[in-house]
């Protein structure tokens, strides 16, 4: 029970900021499930299974309040679905932290771009569509691999390139629920056919998925509600400091346990 209950928390604070500021759901959980010993891909396997939820309900919520763009959110789904399930193959065959550097290293530069733009002037720009596919495959891939790649790749980028920050936040979050989908249908597929063994790592922790999935689901609708309020200016300044923040925090891991 406290198990539950400590991940309803983690799951409500992680989607608070993970809809309004479009990041740090998958970061926040999976660091919480790998700091208790899960296996990278047991814990990547529990963060898209609780996002399928957590997801679709943000989804419903940004929809609601005008935050999402279908002419961007089409190509970002079917490139994020063709990146997630890629990264799910590979993440059950290899370590996903071997890229670990190149992923931080991608957040780092992002969030520098972000603030440098916000602090000179937002200057608006829609994404062509087109261009956005091959975003949404980078950005499944990742997120498949480390649990919470989609946000610091894809909402980053965005922002970083002048799409709108609350159509920026509300399309990628709106695409993570189908890419979640995707990816969890990934792992159960590698269960089912014997590529991947670990079905007893995810037994273990599904009190943690269930709290997640409770706390996220309760706070998706006031995060689209604060997404569609906050001012473009503020809202990019506030992403740029949590991707910076995040990759900090990843960076310093290593040297923390050393």
């Amino acid at each position: 029970m406290l198990d539950f209950l400590l991940f309803l928390l983690v799951g409500f604070a992680a989607q608070i900021v993970d809809g309004a500021l479009g990041m740090a759901f998958g970061v926040i959980s999976s660091t919480l499930l790998l700091s208790l010993g899960t296996p990278p891909a047991a814990a990547s396997a529990s963060v898209h299974a609780a996002k399928v939820f957590t997801g679709t309900a943000s989804e419903v919520s940004h929809f609601i309040n005008g935050n999402i763009r279908w002419a961007l959110f089409w190509p970002l789904a079917i490139g994020g679905v063709i990146g997630g399930v890629a990264g799910g193959i590979l993440l059950t065959s290899i370590d996903g932290k071997i890229i670990k550097p190149f992923v931080l290293g991608w957040l780092a530069l992002m969030g520098l771009v972000i603030l440098f733009r916000a602090a000179k002037d937002i200057r608006i720009r829609l994404v062509a569509p087109p261009g956005a596919a091959p975003l949404g495959v980078l950005g499944g891939f990742l997120d498949a691999l480390g649990g919470g790649g989609w946000g610091p790749t894809v909402t980053t980028t965005l922002v970083s390139v002048g799409e709108p920050p609350r159509q920026a936040v509300g399309t990628g979050n709106a695409v993570e629920a189908v890419v979640a989908i995707a990816v969890s249908t990934t792992f159960l597929t590698a269960l089912l056919t014997g590529h991947w063994g670990d079905i007893e790592e995810l037994q273990r922790y599904w009190t943690s998925v269930a709290g997640l999935i409770c706390g996220g689901v309760l706070a998706a609708p006031l995060a689209a509600r604060i997404a569609r309020l906050l001012p473009v200016r503020p809202f990019a300044l506030a992403i740029g400091f949590l991707i910076l923040a995040l990759a900090a925090v990843q960076l310093a891991e290593p040297l923390l346990k050393s």
